[in-house]
């Protein structure tokens, strides 16, 4: 039973080596030319001038909200077209399910005014 997944940790472990070796080498071949500029924290091209810990707007949240939705929609729906035929009436419901509840996560940000700019 475990010899089936013996080539899949044998794939990971090739991957995390050769993520290992490229990072190491960037860090012992790549140059070392510290200045100021390099070393200053970096905020939009210009010196931060609040606390990192300040607290931000509800809107900031709202607009990821808005893009894990339609991020998830769309994520779903490319294979869910490709299947259809398929999978049948099943999983045309759960599908109309699936985009009800997003439907109803949009609404709520419209009402929110997410989608409202200043």
């Amino acid at each position: 039973m475990l010899e089936n997944y013996l080539p899949i940790l044998i794939f990971i472990v090739i991957g995390a080596a050769i993520g290992l070796v490229a990072i190491a080498a960037g860090f012992l071949i790549g140059p070392h030319r510290p200045d100021p500029e390099k070393l200053s924290p970096y905020e939009c091209g210009f010196e931060a001038f609040e606390d990192s810990r300040m607290k931000f707007d509800v809107r900031y949240y709202l607009v990821a909200i808005l893009f894990i939705i339609f991020d998830l929609e769309i994520a779903f729906l490319f294979p869910w077209a490709v299947v259809l035929e398929e999978i049948g009436m099943f999983g045309f419901l759960a599908m109309v399910v699936f985009l009800g509840i997003l439907v109803i996560g949009f609404i709520y940000e419209w009402k929110k005014g997410a989608l409202e700019w200043e």
